[in-house]
């Protein structure tokens, strides 16, 4: 996997996650939104590695995460995050919701109200989650 791999990636499951919201598969909908956060996060992270060079243990390790919050420190995006949940109310917002996303949460049944508000949160294309972290890969 490279950081187009994971570009693209991110795309595609944005657009799988709308499919399957407008079409009350809530589960698989919540699951998928969160997803793209970390795969935008990992294309941050694989942007941060220099060709031919041996990456550090620590990246490496660290990277093989699903874990929003860590990935966001691993891609070295703290201090722009923390300017952005600054700077706007509703991005601030919209991280709170993203935050909280697991992977286990593909055991979990979430309903339609917890669905939209993660899908929201990511998407929304002024505030959105997976808009601010595009600007960064």
């Amino acid at each position: 996997m490279n950081r187009y791999d994971f570009q693209k990636l991110a795309g595609i499951r944005i657009e799988e996650a709308k499919i399957l919201l407008r079409n009350g598969r809530y589960e698989g909908c919540y699951y998928l939104s969160g997803y793209v956060v970390e795969c935008a996060f990992k294309a941050c992270i694989a942007k941060l590695t220099k060709r031919y060079d041996f990456p550090d243990k620590s990246l490496l390790q660290g990277a093989y995460t699903h874990d929003l919050t860590q990935l966001l420190r691993m891609a070295k995006l703290e201090a722009a995050r923390d300017t952005e949940l600054e700077r706007d109310r509703e991005f601030q917002l919209n991280w709170y919701v993203v935050k909280e996303w697991r992977e286990q949460s593909r055991y979990e049944l979430p309903g339609k109200q917890q669905a939209e508000g993660l899908f929201n949160a990511v998407a929304d294309r002024k505030h959105g989650v997976f808009r601010w972290i595009k600007q960064h890969w």
